[in-house]
């Protein structure tokens, strides 16, 4: 059996008569950039993340950048955040004319440890952006604690935590901002590219508002040195459609992993995801770790299943952030991790022959090969 990775054609196809219709709503009305549409759905989702406000924007990573950028950081402020993300994260830092300063992850969850945040801040230090990986929430309460003490702000990178929750709190509602990614192969996904911002602060909501409208308080007023960042409408009202179902989804993700640590329990030698019991998954990305990753990947691919790697080289050792000067060993368990992980196919149109497909490929893989002499669980 082949087993694809992701499958956004079956992830559609129920949906296809309902999004042909709200597609036909935005050329029917012409509101095609920002408009009554992008409104809507801007409701519906702070409605859906527990806050008052959100503002449509043309990606994550815009999403992140104007959110960083209307809470005041600016050149020469530095950042702290993780190596363990995708590099918008840093970018979106960096573009603002700040320096990402980086802590490395928590072993069990893979998401900032919050023990190491009061070494890295100086004087310099003006903010910090958790990364809710893969669709667990970080440790927000220590990281809110130390940001209210020191006067930081934070930015929650929930790209990949649509409808996660920590201590019955959904993403993007305690810090100062959340920031998502509509990027199609998401939790929540658009027909193309598109993000957001939530937060439960109105004025910050006006700010991003203005940024993403070229600095524009209304047409040809601009009271800041804004961008083009605006949602589209037809993006908005795919949106719309889709999150209807999004709870469904990031259920059926559960179910898909709960089965997963069921199968792969007694896979020697292999490290499952692990839940911290005061958060909930979303399961945007399934991924194990094992020391001998890309023999796995071989094997995968050679009974036909898709497989990847959420994310091969941290961003303190990417060639872009040289500069930095962080060699081999700056984070050693961010590091270790990108060397070892390997994603599985997950979403929610996944089933349940597919995923035994998968474990038992898994499985008898780790049947013939030794497992190392020390796994950390």
């Amino acid at each position: 059996m082949q087993v694809p990775f992701l499958d956004l054609r079956r992830h559609h196809e129920p949906l296809r008569a309902e999004l042909q219709r709200a597609i036909e709503s935005v050329i029917d009305s012409s509101a095609f950039a920002g408009g009554s549409f992008v409104e809507k759905f801007e409701r519906e989702f702070a409605a859906f993340c527990g806050v008052p406000c959100a503002s449509g924007v043309s990606n994550g990573t815009d999403a992140l950048w104007f959110a960083l950028l209307a809470l005041g950081v600016g050149p020469g402020d530095e950042v702290i955040t993780v190596p363990a993300t995708f590099m918008a994260t840093a970018e979106a830092i960096s573009y603002c004319g700040a320096t990402p300063v980086f802590v490395d992850i928590d072993e069990h969850t893979c998401t900032m440890n919050p023990a190491l945040i009061e070494a890295a801040i100086t004087p310099r230090t003006k903010a910090i952006v958790p990364v809710h990986l893969f669709g667990q929430m970080a440790d927000m309460d220590p990281i809110m604690e130390i940001a209210r003490r020191r006067g930081l702000v934070v930015v929650e990178d929930a790209c990949q935590a649509h409808g996660a929750e920590y201590k019955g709190r959904k993403a993007g509602s305690i810090g100062d901002a959340g920031c998502f990614s509509f990027y199609p192969g998401k939790n929540l996904g658009a027909l193309g590219e598109a993000g957001a911002v939530v937060t439960n602060r109105p004025e910050l909501k006006r700010t991003i508002d203005t940024l993403r409208d070229h600095g524009q308080a209304k047409k040809y007023h601009h009271d800041l040195i804004g961008w083009n960042g605006r949602m589209d409408g037809i993006q908005a009202a795919a949106l719309s459609v889709k999150l209807q179902h999004l709870h469904r989804w990031n259920q059926q993700r559960n179910e898909h992993a709960r089965h997963y640590d069921e199968l792969l329990s007694d896979a020697g030698g292999l490290v499952l995801p692990k839940t911290a019991s005061d958060r909930t998954h979303v399961f945007h990305i399934y991924a194990v770790r094992t020391p001998q990753r890309d023999d796995l990947m071989r094997h995968l691919s050679q009974q036909g299943i898709a497989s990847g790697i959420h994310y091969p080289i941290p961003v303190h050792l990417q060639k872009a952030y040289a500069k930095l000067g962080l060699g081999q060993g700056s984070f050693p368990i961010a590091e270790r991790f990108a060397n070892e992980f390997v994603s599985l196919p997950m979403f929610p149109e996944l089933t349940r022959p597919e995923i035994e497909t998968v474990a038992r490929a898994v499985t008898h893989w780790t049947s013939r090969v030794p497992a190392p002499d020390v796994v950390t669980r």
